[in-house]
């Protein structure tokens, strides 16, 4: 008996932690974006880059923010002091893109607005990875 709740205990955590995984890969591929895409693309960057990471289809995602860092200063994020709601702040303030979706219409062929600013990036994270990104602001 003890030998099937071992397994068991084993088999649990192997699935949470392929679980943190996937949601830190979603993580990356809706928020992440540490390339010279954007200065490539200009005004066309939101359109390219939603369609890309697979937020287009089947409906427009309203809203999403694109960081231009590297990854591995978003997991530094999860090694801060979390604030009152759990979340996790940036040290310093990071390049992002917030595209939004171009009137109601939420069916493909989407169209997006883009707007480039420089925030602290506050995430949550599981296991130390960033998993959702809360929000951004102008102050830590």
């Amino acid at each position: 008996m003890a030998g099937w709740v071992l397994c068991m205990t084993l088999l649990l955590a192997a699935l949470a932690g392929v679980l943190g995984q996937l949601q830190y890969s979603r993580f990356l591929r809706q928020h992440v974006d540490y390339s010279q895409m954007s200065a490539q693309l200009g005004l066309r960057y939101c359109n390219t880059m939603m369609a890309r990471r697979q937020m287009t289809n089947p409906v427009c995602k309203y809203t999403n923010t694109f960081v231009h860092a590297p990854a591995a200063d978003l997991v530094a994020a999860c090694s801060q002091v979390p604030n009152s709601n759990g979340m996790y702040s940036t040290t310093y303030a990071m390049s992002i893109t917030v595209c939004r979706l171009r009137g109601g219409n939420t069916q493909p062929p989407c169209n997006y607005r883009g707007r480039q600013a420089r925030h602290y990036v506050r995430v949550a994270c599981q296991r130390g990875l960033p998993v959702h990104l809360d929000s951004t602001s102008t102050t830590p």
